[in-house]
C-alpha cells in the first residue's frame, strides 16, 4: 500500500512543479524533459532486467548443483536456531534458510552480482511457503528490508571512486561507512520485529547479533591499522576465494555423492531467463516514477527545503550538499554514484562534503530497486508494511552517516 501510494505521488508531485514552472516561469521544456526521462528509464529497466539473465542463469544453476548435493541444507542447520527466532513463521531449519545465508554473506562481501540472484534464489523458495500469493508473508519482509538494509563489511567500489577523485587516503570513510550500514541493519531488524512482535532479548538471537558485533568489531580494529591498499587486496582475494571456493565445494560435494553436476546446473539455470523476464514491468514501473520525479526539479528542491528548516533551527549545514545522495539512494544505486561523483568534483574528495557523500553511498542502499526486482520476481503485488521498514531503516542510516561523518571528519 505504502509504494502504491508513493508511486502515486510521483508522478503528480512532478506534474504540479512542471506545471507551475511553466505557467510562472515560461519553461516550455519542462514537459519534455518529463516524457524523455519516462521514456529513458523505461528503456534503464528493460536494459537492468535483460542484463540480469546471464548472471541469473549462471548462479541459479551453481544454486542447484549446491542444493542437490545438500550443502544449502548444512548452511541452513548452521543458521537454524537463529533464523528460527528470526522468521518464526517458517518451519524449522528450512533448506530455504540456507539460501537466505547465502545472500547476506554475498551482500556482506561486497559481491552485488552473486547476491542479487541468490536472493530471488531465495526469495522464491520462501514464496512457495507464503499461504496467500500476491501478497508479502512476515519472513519475505524480514527478508527484504534486511537486505535493503544492505550489511556490507567493505565499500569497496566507493574507496575506488574515492581514489579516483584524488583522495588522499580513499579508504578514511571505510569504518564510518562500516557502522553505518552495521547500525542501520540493525534498525531495520528492531523496526520489522516491533511489527513482527518478535523477542530480540531472546538469549539465541541476542547470542547471535552479540557475536556477529563481536567479529564486526573486530574487523573495524583490523582495517584501522592496515592501508587501503591493503584493504583492498584483502578485500578483492578473500572476497572472491570465498565466493569461488563455495562454487567448487558444491560441485566437489555433488561428485562424491554421485550427482549428474552438468544436469543439475541445467536445471537451474533454465531458471534464471524466466526470473529476469518476470522482473521487467515491476522495474520499469518503478524508475519511470523516479525518473519524472528527478526530472521535475523535485529532488532539488525537497534538499533546498531541508537545508532551509536546519539553518532555521541553527544547525550546522555543511552536510546539506550531500543530501540529493541519500535522497536518491533508495531510488537508484547508479543514480546516488553519479551525485556522490558530482559532489566529490565540486567540494572535492577530501572535503567535509565529499566524505558525507561516501559514507552515505558506502552506507545505505537501493531500497526501491530491491522492492521491485526481489517481490516483482514472484508476483508480490502487497508488499505490506515493506517499503515503510525498508525507508526508516535508510533514514536510519542517513542520519547515521552524517553524524558519523561529524565524528570522524569534521
Amino acid at each position: 500500500m505504502v509504494l502504491n501510494y508513493l508511486w502515486i505521488a510521483f508522478f503528480l508531485i512532478a506534474f504540479a512543479i512542471a506545471l507551475f514552472k511553466l505557467i510562472f516561469f515560461q519553461d516550455t521544456e519542462i514537459f519534455a524533459a518529463l516524457v524523455t526521462s519516462m521514456f529513458d528509464m523505461a528503456k534503464t529497466g528493460f536494459e537492468i532486467s535483460l542484463g540480469l539473465t546471464g548472471v541469473m542463469t549462471l548462479f541459479l544453476g551453481l544454486m542447484k548443483i549446491g542444493e542437490n548435493a545438500g550443502i544449502i541444507a548444512v548452511f541452513a542447520r548452521l543458521v537454524g536456531p537463529f533464523f528460527n527466532r528470526l522468521f518464526p513463521d517458517l518451519p524449522k531449519n528450512h533448506p530455504v534458510f540456507g539460501s537466505i545465508l547465502m545472500n547476506f554473506s554475498a551482500t556482506m562481501l561486497g559481491l552485488d552480482n552473486a547476491a542479487t540472484p541468490m536472493g530471488l534464489k531465495a526469495m522464491k523458495e520462501l514464496q512457495e511457503l507464503n499461504p496467500i500469493k500476491d501478497t508479502a508473508s512476515n519472513p519475505q519482509i524480514m527478508f527484504l528490508v534486511l537486505n535493503t538494509a544492505g550489511l556490507t563489511i567493505i565499500p569497496i567500489s566507493v574507496m575506488v571512486f574515492r581514489a579516483q577523485m584524488g583522495a588522499k587516503d580513499p579508504s578514511d570513510i571505510f569504518l564510518p561507512a562500516l557502522i553505518t550500514t552495521f547500525l542501520g541493519a540493525l534498525t531495520g531488524l528492531i523496526i520489522v520485529a516491533i511489527y513482527q512482535r518478535i523477542n530480540l532479548f531472546d538469549r539465541v538471537i541476542f547470542a547471535y547479533l552479540g557475536t556477529i558485533s563481536i567479529l564486526l568489531g573486530g574487523l573495524i580494529y583490523y582495517f584501522s591499522t592496515i592501508t587501503q591498499e591493503q584493504i583492498a587486496v584483502i578485500s578483492r582475494v578473500v572476497s572472491n576465494f570465498i565466493l569461488f571456493g563455495i562454487f567448487v565445494a558444491f560441485i566437489g560435494l555433488a561428485l562424491i555423492k554421485r550427482i549428474n553436476v552438468y544436469d543439475a546446473f541445467i536445471e537451474g539455470a533454465k531458471e534464471g531467463f524466466q526470473v529476469a523476464i518476470n522482473i521487467i514491468p515491476y522495474l520499469v514501473a518503478i524508475l519511470v516514477a523516479i525518473g519524472v520525479f528527478r526530472a521535475s526539479g523535485a529532488l532539488d528542491m525537497l534538499v533546498s527545503a531541508i537545508a532551509w528548516v536546519f539553518a532555521q533551527l541553527g544547525f550546522n549545514t555543511e552536510f546539506v550538499p550531500a543530501l540529493p545522495v541519500a535522497f536518491m539512494k533508495p531510488l537508484s544505486g547508479s543514480g546516488a554514484r553519479g551525485l556522490m561523483l558530482d559532489v566529490m568534483k565540486t567540494y572535492g574528495a577530501d572535503s567535509f562534503v565529499g566524505r558525507v557523500a561516501c559514507t552515505i553511498q558506502g552506507g545505505t542502499e537501493t531500497t526501491f530497486y530491491i522492492l521491485a526486482v526481489y517481490f516483482g520476481s514472484v508476483g508480490i503485488r502487497k508488499t505490506r508494511y515493506a517499503a515503510a521498514c525498508g525507508l526508516l531503516a535508510d533514514l536510519a542510516g542517513v542520519i547515521i552517516a552524517i553524524l558519523m561523518s561529524y565524528l570522524f571528519f569534521h
